[in-house]
């Protein structure tokens, strides 16, 4: 069966991995980045596997060979997507010491940052979990986790900076999951440029009552 590169060739990973150029990626680091790009840009379902495989100079058999189906591989992507968010949480709120109040208006000066970016298209977490509808789909699963966690860990802060309920958390996750979606329809000059200064209106309002 011909392939697009040595390094695909079915049976002869061993020759293909001597024959193939020392600067050439292996073939699943391909058919990963190459799938994340596409479903970030143009949606999971819109992205079938021939172009996936096509894309990455690769064949739909070495694409199956690294990952057991789309669905497996869509979930691999959010996987990897969700720890990074979690590196860049981290990042954020270390630099305010233990002060959780800090900590919350951080993450959104820098949630700001990040969502005006150019190349951003709102969170690929949540553009996952709406477009995909089955509730035991591998990576709907890994979606909704990311976002409870997500709301436990803004419930936790907000809490620690002397939050009396559930109130705070519930209206800071709101607000960061409406700046996402306002972001993909209304673009980096819309009103995600004011996710920071409601932040800190809605912490005030909540923990300095109503200042």
């Amino acid at each position: 069966m011909a392939t697009r590169n040595s390094g695909d060739a079915v049976g002869g990973d061993m020759e293909a991995t001597v024959c193939a150029p020392a600067s050439k990626r292996p073939a699943r680091d391909r058919i990963f980045e190459t799938a994340r790009e596409l479903f970030y840009q143009h949606g999971i379902r819109a992205v079938g596997v021939e172009t996936i495989a096509s894309e990455a100079d690769a064949t739909k058999m070495t694409l199956y060979r690294n990952f057991p189906s789309k669905d497996e591989l869509v979930a691999e992507v959010l996987r990897e997507q969700e720890r990074e968010y979690w590196a860049w949480w981290e990042e954020v709120t270390s630099c305010c010491c233990t002060d959780p109040r800090a900590q919350l208006e951080a993450i959104f000066d820098a949630f700001e940052t990040k969502a005006c970016n150019k190349d951003v298209h709102g969170c690929p977490l949540s553009n996952a979990a709406i477009e995909l509808h089955e509730e035991n789909h591998p990576a709907q699963v890994v979606s909704v986790n990311y976002k409870k966690e997500l709301y436990r860990r803004l419930l936790d802060l907000t809490l620690r900076a002397g939050a009396k309920d559930e109130d705070l958390a519930d209206a800071l996750m709101l607000l960061m999951e409406g700046s996402s979606s306002a972001r993909v329809t209304l673009g980096a000059a819309g009103p995600v440029r004011a996710v920071a200064r409601s932040a800190r209106a809605l912490i005030r309002f909540h923990l300095d009552g109503g200042c």
